[in-house]
């Protein structure tokens, strides 16, 4: 069980918003699961590299921190998101938990929306 990181995960938020995805994809551990409910789970960083640079139908947006909370080994977020949806403006609140290894690497992530794709 790690140390759960807050700086790590509000720069997650920076980097995606600043399409950095080397520097997402470094907090990630190589064995990470990222599950999203009614959605298949992504597994591994390859996958979750192909996922970032082909497969997301978010663009364009940002994410808006409203709290976070770190206990153990988990990051607790709640946030909203604007951008574009394939497309189309999209606004949304969302829940993120992000699970962090010994080795300080993000090992597991989980996403709540109240969409049905994200």
């Amino acid at each position: 069980m790690g140390n759960a990181d807050p700086a790590t995960v509000r720069s997650y938020y920076e980097s995606i918003d600043a399409e950095a995805y080397e520097s997402v994809f470094a907090i990630f551990d190589d064995d990470v699961v990222y599950e999203r409910p009614g959605q298949g789970d992504i597994e591994g960083k390859d996958a979750l590299r192909e996922f970032y640079l082909d497969g997301r139908p978010l663009t364009e947006g940002l994410h808006e921190v409203h709290s976070m909370t770190a206990e153990g080994d988990t990051v607790a977020v709640r946030g909203t998101f604007s951008g574009l949806q394939d497309g189309d403006r999209v606004g949304f609140g969302f829940a993120d938990f992000f699970v962090f290894t010994d080795a300080g690497t993000v090992g597991r992530r989980y996403t709540y929306t109240d969409r049905d794709e994200v």
